[in-house]
């Protein structure tokens, strides 16, 4: 069964949020889907962003009130004598023993742990680092030989799942990379083979030691979604057709696949069956983010119409069906909105990134 529901881009809502002092950045956001990355560190009382301008990756650390404490850029080299490669995504994992930033681009993918004075990387497509961003500790070039010339080759999305790293390809494979509890010596575990078209989002939540739940989707650019279990082998569960429309944001919560496509619609689906639940019509034009705050099933919606909307995410416990109430929308004027993440698990705060803004916006609940 379906349920239709809808918010209006014109309809902002209820307001339960307030706009805070902004963060300034040196360059301003690319126009890349999902095009922010935010790693809360509680215990430090700060909060780390990420943002991908171009062939660098801006890392910003802050205070709870916004104000910028350091700054850092990173760059993915593709050889001496030859320019930066373009950046695709930006993003904190946080495995069981360690948090490291991974960096996804246009040939290549790297970890880091030291200084950013490393040697000349032959064509990497994605690096890892510490979660400072201060020391490489791995770095992975894609076999671009099956590709042909007018084929780009990259990769993107990115997700942690237990203690494999999850990333995206072009091809359509999702690498899973193992990661050790501390050092270098990461290993690519499996390639999994559920799509035939490039990956453009990868979404986990923790399985919580339930044998056979899905704990990890996957979407690409022509809207299929698969859900996977993870383990020491990845097993897939569901395949979700798509109908023509890329998806290019997709999130996972409590057995329910939030996807956001094209055409301005977020669609929830069972991750058990496949089912699709609800079909909301949310935006006017390209969802380019989708985001949870776990401890309380907010959904984030942002997309280049200039709107945020928040909605609530709820199961029935007298049937099990799926409910959705729309709770805050935000106008961000005249900006084509590419990032959006709430700032932390309850969904108190939630920052913004738009094309050519070199700013990070920053809301908190009212």
């Amino acid at each position: 069964m379906v349920a239709a529901d809808s918010e209006g881009p014109d309809d902002p809502g209820v307001r339960m949020f307030r706009r805070e002092c902004s963060i300034p950045l040196r360059g301003s956001a690319a126009a890349l889907s999902n095009n922010l990355s935010v790693l809360q560190l509680p215990t430090r009382n700060l909060t780390h962003f990420g943002v991908v301008h171009g062939p660098s990756a801006q890392l910003l650390s802050a205070a709870p009130e916004g104000v910028p404490l350091a700054q850092r850029q990173l760059h993915v080299k593709e050889g001496a004598g030859v320019n930066s490669l373009l950046i695709t995504q930006v993003h904190w994992c946080v495995l069981p023993f360690r948090v490291l930033l991974v960096l996804t681009s246009h040939r290549g993918i790297q970890l880091s742990k030291d200084k950013l004075d490393h040697p000349p990387i032959p064509a990497p497509i994605f690096q890892m680092y510490e979660s400072d961003g201060s020391i490489m500790v791995y770095w992975h070039a894609l076999d671009s030989r099956d590709a042909s010339s007018a084929q780009a080759v990259f990769a993107r999305g990115i997700a942690a799942s237990g203690h494999f790293i999850c990333v995206g390809t072009w091809s359509g494979q999702v690498l899973v990379f193992d990661i050790p509890a501390k050092g270098p010596n990461i290993v690519l575990n499996e390639e999994l083979a559920g799509h035939q078209m490039p990956i453009t989002d990868i979404a986990t939540e923790p399985a919580q030691g339930q044998d056979g739940v899905a704990d990890m989707v996957t979407a690409d650019d022509s809207g299929v979604l698969c859900v996977w279990r993870s383990g020491p082998e990845f097993t897939l569960l569901t395949r979700i057709p798509g109908f023509g429309v890329p998806c290019p944001s997709v999130q996972l919560w409590q057995g329910i696949v939030a996807a956001g496509y094209g055409n301005g619609q977020v669609r929830l689906y069972d991750a058990t069956t496949g089912a699709l639940h609800i079909q909301i019509n949310a935006h006017a034009r390209t969802i380019c983010v989708l985001d949870l705050a776990p401890e309380v099933g907010k959904l984030l919606s942002a997309a280049e119409d200039t709107f945020v909307h928040i909605w609530k995410l709820n199961r029935n416990p007298d049937n099990g069906s799926i409910e959705v109430e729309h709770c805050h929308g935000e106008c961000v004027s005249d900006t084509q909105v590419c990032g959006a993440r709430f700032c932390d698990p309850s969904g108190g705060s939630f920052a913004v990134t738009g094309y050519d803004l070199a700013e990070i916006l920053r809301f908190s609940s009212v």
